[in-house]
């Protein structure tokens, strides 16, 4: 499985192609998008751009917090992705959620994945300025606890080079456009690239 599992990664033009699943919510979901300018499908383009011949699997839904994500996981999970970019959370501090149970569904979802020999990229997302400074350092501090915890590779923040520049985002102030999207992708395919790196590395 191994030396399979190294084949898609290094030959593009390979027959069975690297299964990434991307678990999140309506920032992976491409919300307010064409379905071709969303995360998934501009994340895709680009890895087979880099010579990475993968199949971004969407498992993003609008709304979802990381109960929510926890809670269909193993549905998530039917394609049997190698890799797993969980990105999590935002909807729970934008509703003011505990973060120890935010943390707790998450690394719930983590030791899932980890138990199934899958590898992960921890997508971290930070607390909204208006939510006071104790809740944001308790939600902060959540994703680099994790990533230390069960050493998984980290991108610490999702919407980094997008969040507050109203040129990449929707109406909203929230959603990226798909400028926005364009830089998150080139942005996290470094550290996406090390998370793909360990799948050479698991039996």
């Amino acid at each position: 499985m191994l030396l399979h599992l190294a084949t898609a990664v290094l030959s593009p033009a390979s027959a069975q192609p690297l299964k990434i699943l991307a678990l999140g919510d309506s920032l992976t979901a491409g919300y307010g998008l064409p379905a071709n300018e969303g995360f998934t499908a501009q994340l895709g383009r680009a890895l087979n751009a880099a010579g990475v011949n993968a199949r971004i699997i969407d498992g993003g839904v609008s709304g979802d917090t990381a109960a929510g994500g926890l809670a269909r996981l193993d549905w998530a999970l039917a394609d049997d992705p190698a890799v797993v970019i969980v990105e999590l959370g935002g909807n729970d501090a934008l509703r003011g959620l505990d973060p120890s149970a935010t943390k707790a569904s998450l690394d719930a979802i983590i030791t899932r994945l980890q138990q199934q020999k899958r590898a992960i990229l921890l997508a971290g997302m930070l607390a909204p300025p208006n939510m006071g400074a104790d809740y944001a350092a308790s939600f902060n501090a959540i994703y680099p606890d994790l990533a230390r915890q069960h050493g998984v590779t980290l991108y610490p923040f999702f919407l980094d080079g997008v969040a507050g520049n109203p040129s990449l985002v929707q109406q909203d102030g929230i959603h990226p456009t798909a400028e926005g999207v364009a830089i998150i992708v080139q942005r996290i395919l470094p550290t996406l690239r090390q998370a793909i790196d360990q799948v050479r590395s698991t039996d």
